[in-house]
């Protein structure tokens, strides 16, 4: 294993030290914990949420801030944040109108971050659970993946403009109801702490629907050209139960931390030759290492159906350390 480590106990600590050491003016560490918080706190509006295990960076701190996220709770590396940090989150972000919970579908996060909800006192609190990889077959088992940052940026422009906590909940739960996500892997990732790859995986082997801790995927296939990857991911989002045909969409191509920006757009060219093909419009792309999986190489499709509201949140204005825009 090689990495720009010191001591595999001292990684998460010492990766959000570094973090707000670059960007003292957009975020900081909330004293005695591991939870991050806007640097400009504002009030009199709904505070937005979230967290998960550490090794997804830049998700979920770096978007923290302006039109996004008001506070984030990274657990240990691909372990759920306990329920004590989130806690300390709510307590933090409060702005005097609620705070809601974007909480991605996984047993150990959801149980945490409930507990943490029971546990406030005093402030109304609220959550969503994102499920966007179409990977899993059962809807109530699919895990949510990339398109989470949809929720993040669309729910934190509503929260932004003033909105009420049930309102922002609304538009997060459309948001969820039209997005899907699908990923294929290249190569595992390496955990510090282990030291080794948490799976093997051939030279000439790709794995279609990983998940983004090492999960398995549904196949394991030999490697095929970049174009074929896109059309098997396309083809698994476009025939599970949104119906995109005709519509406008927002495009999201994710690196899983180890796939060069290069091949990231080479799939996003292919994404937007097949949605093109299909007369699905594109509103807007997003290309980059956006929700990883540390170092390993492979990548995900998520495709977000937009209507008027959606589109305008998406479009507001946004300042975190991942992610701005005017």
């Amino acid at each position: 294993m090689k990495k720009f480590i010191n001591a595999v106990e001292d990684v998460e600590n010492e990766m959000l030290e570094g973090m707000c050491d670059a960007y003292p003016d957009k975020v900081e560490r909330l004293e005695g914990t591991d939870v991050i918080v806007r640097a400009q706190k504002k009030e009199g509006k709904v505070a937005i949420i979230s967290g998960g295990g550490s090794g997804h960076e830049p998700a979920h701190a770096g978007f923290v801030g302006k039109g996004m996220l008001d506070a984030a709770v990274p657990g240990a590396i691909y372990t759920s944040p306990a329920p004590d940090q989130i806690l300390e989150a709510i307590n933090a972000a409060d702005a005097g109108k609620g705070v809601l919970m974007v909480v991605k579908n996984y047993s150990g996060d959801v149980m945490n971050f409930e507990m943490a909800a029971d546990m406030a006192d005093g402030i109304e609190v609220d959550e969503v659970v994102t499920n966007d990889d179409v990977a899993v077959d059962k809807k109530e088992d699919r895990r949510g993946v990339a398109g989470t940052i949809f929720v993040h940026k669309i729910a934190g422009a509503k929260a932004e403009a003033g909105a009420s906590l049930a309102e922002v909940k609304a538009v997060a739960e459309k948001v969820i109801a039209n997005t899907r996500t699908m990923g294929a892997a290249l190569k595992p990732s390496t955990i510090p702490a282990a030291g080794k790859p948490g799976f093997e995986l051939g030279e000439d082997e790709m794995e279609i629907g990983i998940g983004i801790h090492g999960e398995p995927g549904i196949s394991r296939e030999k490697l095929q050209p970049a174009n074929a990857i896109v059309d098997e991911l396309l083809s698994h989002i476009l025939g599970d139960d949104v119906d995109y045909s005709g519509s406008e969409v927002a495009v999201m191509v994710n690196g899983s931390g180890a796939t060069p920006l290069m091949e990231l757009y080479i799939m996003n060219k292919r994404v937007h030759d097949v949605l093109a093909d299909k007369g699905i419009k594109i509103a807007k792309s997003f290309v980059g290492n956006i929700m990883t999986s540390i170092d390993m190489a492979g990548a995900s499709i998520s495709l977000l159906k937009l209507d008027d509201e959606m589109k305008e949140l998406l479009n507001a204005p946004a300042d975190t350390i991942a992610f701005t825009q005017d």
